[in-house]
């Protein structure tokens, strides 16, 4: 992948700020210095439509699946995700394509002298500016000059508080609650779901994934107080089918009402939860835009594709690659989803390469990968990499626990901190087994396992 000039521009630029997605701290999110600097760009973000998605998992590829529809529709869609895993320019693009040179360009001069000309003590509360705020400004400023006509927002952590909050939507997303980031958002679905349910805007219309009942009494009660409601995909499945063949990810979607006939199509994107989060990209786009034709929605899933989402890399002995699975699912459920997605697809001869960052729930996500779904041959953990810290002697702990537990000592079990050094052993012992390597629990190991074969 060619670097875009000004987009490595901005990048330097912005390494100067804090970065508290390198750096995760407590009690450290507000959202006055984000509308300070709207006021100062000139509300950039409301320039065109907007659609906000937050939630634990799949924000991501509902998200991506929902700007590809729009841009099948010839409606200009940008599309603002995180984290990147190559190239910086992944987070701000159109519809997974970057823009030109020129607009990253102007947008990213603006940016900069605006925020140099600056006098700190004009921000609220003596703050320092973050990088993601910055970043989030950032594609604000690119989305406006690239004049587009909607654009996809997914929160960076959280939703109340989160930078992206600033927008004022014509749709809310929500995606599947869960346990994750407790330290930051609180220790229990209660807490966590308040967080998320921060982006429910004033009529506007909510959309929301399955829920547990916990989860979903709280987005009623703050959906009520917004003078709107929330369409829950539960509720419309129940008279509806999800049909999907997991081999190639065959989907048929059948809603009850909504649509003139089932949508049919076939996803790059693999697991029954994706099927899920085709069927939510789906419903908002047809109760939103119900002009938009069935073939036009099943074209726009077809096409969507998000890196590291139980990505397929093929065999390659000319340039040592094994055959890999890269999926940076991260929290028990999600990573049990592509547990089970593996044993759906059969996938037999298969080795592990785990990392994860220090606040990731390591007790309850060691023992996934002992069990009588997916048998590993050899396991090797280590470190995130080098730009998120982990807790290598916590992850240590809680596998070796597993390991004593599971009894197999016919299997081979690698603990590894630097994490190029992992990476070469694991891929090494895998294209010499001719097995496939699951490399997963961080977006920021699957980058440094892009960079190590691709030495981009």
């Amino acid at each position: 992948m060619n670097d875009i000039n000004a987009i490595s521009n901005i990048e330097s630029w912005l390494n100067n700020f804090l970065d508290f997605e390198k750096l995760p701290k407590k009690n450290i999110f507000w959202l006055d210095t984000m509308e300070f600097l709207c006021k100062r760009f000139h509300y950039p973000q409301d320039n065109y439509h907007s659609i906000h998605i937050a939630g634990s998992k799949g924000k991501g590829s509902v998200s991506t699946m929902i700007a590809s529809i729009l841009n099948e529709a010839n409606l200009s869609c940008g599309l603002y995700t995180s984290p990147h895993i190559l190239s910086f320019a992944e987070r701000i693009t159109q519809c997974g394509k970057f823009f030109s040179n020129e607009i990253y360009e102007i947008a990213g001069k603006e940016l900069m002298n605006s925020i140099n000309a600056l006098i700190p003590e004009q921000l609220p509360g003596n703050r320092q500016i973050t990088w993601f705020e910055l970043v989030t400004l950032y594609a604000f400023l690119v989305f406006k000059y690239a004049k587009i006509n909607w654009a996809v927002f997914e929160t960076g952590l959280g939703g109340k508080l989160d930078a992206t909050n600033v927008l004022s939507p014509d749709v809310c997303v929500l995606t599947p609650i869960e346990l994750e980031h407790t330290q930051f958002l609180g220790d229990t679905l209660e807490k966590i779901s308040t967080e998320k349910a921060g982006i429910i805007k004033y009529k506007t219309p909510v959309f929301s994934a399955n829920q547990d009942p916990i989860v979903s009494e709280i987005f009623n009660k703050t959906a009520k107080h917004k003078q709107t409601n929330v369409i829950f995909l539960d509720d419309i499945l129940k008279k509806s089918t999800l049909k999907y063949n997991t081999q190639g990810m065959e989907i048929e979607l059948d809603f009850y009402s909504f649509f003139s006939r089932p949508i049919k199509t076939t996803l790059k994107l693999y697991g029954k939860f994706q099927v899920e989060n085709a069927a939510l990209a789906a419903l908002v786009i047809k109760n939103i835009f119900p002009h938009i034709c069935e073939s036009t929605i099943e074209k726009g899933l077809q096409n969507a594709f998000l890196p590291a989402r139980f990505e397929i890399i093929e065999k390659n002995e000319k340039n040592n690659l094994p055959k890999m699975i890269l999926d940076g699912a991260h929290t028990v459920n999600s990573i049990n989803f592509t547990l089970e997605t593996i044993h759906e697809m059969n996938i037999k001869n298969i080795d592990l390469l785990f990392a994860c960052a220090a606040d990731k729930n390591v007790s309850k996500i060691a023992s996934l990968f002992f069990n009588d779904k997916v048998e590993f041959s050899n396991f090797t953990f280590t470190n995130p990499g080098y730009v998120r810290p982990g807790d290598f002697s916590n992850l240590k702990k809680y596998f070796n626990k597993e390991i004593d537990k599971s009894k197999k000592s016919f299997q081979k079990f690698v603990f590894e901190e630097d994490c190029k050094t992992a990476i070469n052993f694991a891929t090494k012992e895998s294209l010499k087994n001719n097995s496939t390597l699951l490399v997963i629990g961080s977006f920021y190991l699957i980058s440094e396992v892009k960079k190590y074969f691709y030495d981009i």
